[in-house]
C-alpha cells in the first residue's frame, strides 16, 4: 500500500482508501447497496446509469449502445478515479462488474494506486431479479426501462466472479445479507 492514498483526518487517524465495486445481474440490488455503502465519510459515489443518462439521453437503444457509451465512460473516468483513491477518498463504483473485463477495468484501478478493496457481489436468482425488474421498470424511478427480453440478453453476458482473478469478494443474498467473504 502506498502512502499517497493515506490521509490524517482531524483528530490524527489514519483512513486508507477502498474501491467499493458490485457484481450482479440487472435489478440484484447494486445501487441500493451502493447507496448504503457511500454512508461512509471521506467516500463518494459514481453511479454508471446516472452519468450515462446525463451524457447520452436518448442514445442507448441497444447493447452496443450502452457498450460503446460505457466504454467510452470508463476511458474518461480512470485517471479521476484513481486521483480520488490516491487522496485518500474511498470510492463505490455503481458499475456493473458482471464480466472478467469489467473487473479487469476495476482490478487495475486498485492496483495502479495500492489501496484496498471490495468487489460485492450480489448472489440472486434470475427470478427474483425479473420480479424486481418489473416492479422498478413500473415505479418509473430508474432513468432506464429493462424488458425482459432485455434482461436475458443482458444476463447472458453474466459471469460471476471467480476466486482466482485477485478480488476481495463479499457476497450477498437475495436479502442483502452476507452469505459469505473470500480474499485474495
Amino acid at each position: 500500500m502506498t502512502s499517497e492514498n493515506r490521509v490524517v483526518d482531524a483528530v490524527g487517524f489514519r483512513e486508507t482508501a477502498v474501491l467499493h465495486m458490485v457484481c450482479g445481474k440487472i435489478a440484484s440490488g447494486k445501487s441500493t447497496l451502493t447507496a448504503r455503502l457511500v454512508g461512509v465519510s471521506r467516500t463518494v459515489l459514481v453511479s454508471e446509469d446516472k452519468w450515462i443518462a446525463c451524457l447520452y439521453p436518448d442514445e442507448i437503444h441497444t447493447l452496443n449502445d450502452y457498450a460503446s457509451r460505457a466504454a467510452r465512460m470508463r476511458a474518461v473516468l480512470t485517471e479521476h478515479i484513481k486521483a480520488l483513491l490516491a487522496t485518500g477518498i474511498s470510492v463505490v463504483l455503481d458499475f456493473p462488474f458482471n464480466t472478467a473485463s469489467t473487473r479487469a477495468w476495476g482490478h487495475s484501478l486498485f492496483q495502479a494506486v495500492g489501496c484496498e478493496h471490495r468487489l460485492h457481489y450480489l448472489d440472486v436468482s434470475d427470478e427474483i431479479c425479473k420480479s424486481r425488474l418489473m416492479a422498478r421498470n413500473v415505479s418509473g424511478e430508474h432513468p432506464f426501462h429493462t424488458s425482459e427480453e432485455q434482461y436475458d440478453q443482458i444476463t447472458r453476458y453474466f459471469v460471476p466472479p471467480a476466486p482466482g482473478e485477485g478480488f476481495n469478494i463479499i457476497v450477498y443474498d437475495e436479502t442483502g445479507k452476507v452469505h459469505s467473504r473470500t480474499g485474495s
